[in-house]
């Protein structure tokens, strides 16, 4: 892909993994459109920004659809068609069984999913539309591969951006069209998604449940950012190792080789517990060529 003559749509972009992923773009002269609900940081990330390449900044809750499709005109007014779309924005928290609620499973599903669900219901119509070449960048994380270690909302919103970037790209490879599909499932980085993950939970309202699972958050949340700090891989590194994703058409980035084990006894738990032989003759295959469209 020629990033000089790109322009590329990216939320949760005003820090971390956004911020380097734009940066990284930027320093390829591709246009952005950046997109947060931190208008602070939005605009210091559009000033800095701005001195590379040709920026507009928008104030966008990725849960708002209306608010999704305006921002999306808006932007491929001002700076042309998008194509390149990154769906960053996400927020993470270290729930237990005994601290989940409603109001954080709506939480951690409406932003982690739903952001991506609407980015890629927004802009792949017109990607498709346009005939062109394009790429989309969905950010899930590691604890999309392996389910231990991390609370089970986190997890189950990041398992399904994995499950949806492999089965869109399956699906647009297979139509033949030139939209190709990244998932970007990084460990641990040196971002301060901790803290803004504090102010979306603290902004939530409900009962006992809600307010234990806040004070674990405000517990340790400080400790993971420091973790991630001084361990972390630097979001501009990560930056980079999307901009080769996407130029060689990848479809996963991992940020390095933490959870190895894990993803490795996981896969041997599947590969072990499949049958020697099926229950019924033939196979997935044969099931999808049964019932193919004409």
């Amino acid at each position: 892909m020629d990033f000089p003559n790109t322009t590329s749509f990216i939320t949760g972009a005003a820090q971390g993994i956004g911020l380097g992923i734009a940066r990284a773009l930027a320093r390829r002269g591709g246009k952005l459109a950046i997109a947060d609900i931190d208008d602070a940081a939005l605009g210091e990330a559009a000033a800095e920004l701005a001195e590379l390449t040709e920026v507009a900044a928008f104030h966008l809750d990725v849960r708002d659809r209306e608010a999704y499709a305006r921002v999306a005109d808006e932007a491929e007014s001002r700076l042309g068609p998008v194509t390149v779309l990154c769906n960053n924005a996400g927020l993470a928290f270290p729930e237990r069984p005994a601290d989940m609620t409603y109001e954080l499973w709506d939480l951690a599903l409406d932003i982690n999913l739903g952001g991506v669900v609407n980015g890629v219901q927004t802009f792949l119509p017109r990607m498709l539309g346009r005939g062109g070449p394009a790429h989309i960048v969905n950010t899930a994380s590691a604890a999309g591969l392996i389910g231990a270690g991390v609370g089970p909302m986190y997890t189950s919103s990041k398992f399904a951006v994995v499950g949806l970037s492999e089965s869109l790209r399956h699906q647009l490879e297979t139509a033949g069209h030139p939209v190709g599909v990244t998932v970007l499932c990084p460990g641990g980085v040196a971002s301060n998604i901790a803290r803004s993950s504090r102010s979306l939970v603290a902004a939530q309202h409900g009962g006992p449940g809600l307010r234990r699972a806040q004070d674990r958050i405000d517990e340790l949340m400080p400790k993971v950012d420091a973790a991630v700090a001084r361990f972390g891989v630097p979001t501009d590194a990560v930056g980079d190792l999307v901009i080769s994703a996407i130029r060689a058409n990848d479809l996963y980035v991992l940020t390095d080789r933490a959870g190895i084990d894990l993803i490795t006894a996981r896969t041997q738990a599947i590969l072990s517990a499949m049958p020697e032989t099926g229950p019924i003759e033939g196979d997935l295959d044969n099931v999808r060529s049964a019932v193919r469209e004409p």
